[in-house]
């Protein structure tokens, strides 16, 4: 167990925070008070934690269809992330963008998207950039295994191999591509062989271990801002709920033996367990912890239903960049 209490606790709140907010925008959806669809990361949170622990403003990510967790690890603000979702003019892209296309520069997220693979590309500009602004900072690129059948994914590997890129690649392996098992889609299901190819290191990861997460996510963003290149960090997961969120939501097709089994494996449970192990936190103040992301998001839902929806003539405002 890291020796930074602290630090320690900041993440196991974040991962908490990234859990109830998913859980809370999973039932409003459901209500209708939320509009779109909706990518729940529930039992992912460990990945988004320990990497952007090792981050700061200036670095850059970019996130996927599935990024919640990787906006409110980087330090959005979820007052403004709830306005997104509720379409209205507070939120992040005024009410236009919605769940998938959550952007917030100041911290240094690029965007999620709703493209499988889509911010691979993005994520070596900004990698391209930092070398370029030789400042040392990083571009982190999150995607999922179903990525990895894109042909960004190997396109952006080899140009950040070549160009010694300061960028690190995490693969958040939750074992499907919507319904599609990973083994169906791969020969080979072990996402970090493929740095191999391209000349860089791999490893594969516990993405359900906040710390070996951080860890492994230390040394690979130290290498890269030392300007030894790219790294490629595969963390194995698992999504508790269905791919999307909707109207209409795809049947469970997934074994629930499988689930269950992966449930056990909850990356916040692990680490409250080993805090309140350790004497670092009692379960009161695991309690309090838990209360104060309730009236967090209990604040951020009332500032988004009081936010009003955009104006029809704006429809076309802020859809082109302003002439030179």
């Amino acid at each position: 167990m890291n020796s930074n209490p602290p630090g320690l606790i900041s993440m196991l709140r974040t991962m908490i925070l990234i859990r109830e907010f998913d859980e809370l925008a999973i039932r409003l959806r459901t209500e209708g008070k939320i509009y779109g669809v909706v990518h729940p990361c529930v039992g992912q949170e460990a990945i988004a934690v320990g990497v952007c622990a090792n981050l700061t403003d200036a670095d850059r990510v970019t996130s996927t269809h599935r990024g919640h967790g990787h906006c409110i690890a980087k330090g959005a603000d979820i007052k403004r992330m709830m306005a997104e979702l509720f379409g209205r003019v507070d939120g992040y892209c005024k009410g236009k963008g919605g769940s998938m296309h959550i952007a917030d520069f100041a911290v240094g997220m690029l965007g999620a998207n709703g493209i499988v693979g889509g911010g691979l590309p993005m994520a070596t500009g900004a990698a391209l950039a930092a070398q370029l602004e030789g400042k040392g900072n990083v571009a982190v690129c999150f995607f999922g295994d179903g990525a990895v059948a894109e042909g960004e994914f190997h396109e952006s590997l080899n140009i950040s191999s070549v160009w010694k890129l300061p960028i690190v690649f995490v693969c958040e392996n939750n074992q499907y591509a919507a319904n599609n098992a990973i083994g169906v889609q791969h020969q080979v299901t072990d996402v970090a062989v493929h740095a191999n190819s391209y000349g860089m290191p791999g490893l594969s990861i516990d993405g359900n271990d906040v710390l070996a997460v951080c860890e492994a996510a230390r040394a690979a963003v130290d290498q890269a801002r030392r300007g030894e290149g790219p790294f490629l960090l595969e963390c194995k997961t698992y999504r508790w709920y269905s791919h999307s969120v909707r109207n209409a939501p795809p049947p469970e097709t997934r074994p629930a033996a499988e689930i269950a089994k992966w449930k056990e494996r909850d990356p916040i449970a692990r680490l409250a367990a080993g805090l309140i192990a350790q004497r670092l936190i009692s379960e009161s103040d695991l309690g309090n912890l838990q209360r104060q992301v309730h009236t967090d998001l209990q604040e951020a839902v009332a500032f988004a239903d009081a936010s009003p929806f955009p104006d029809p003539r704006d429809i076309l405002a802020d859809m082109f960049a302003a002439s030179a």
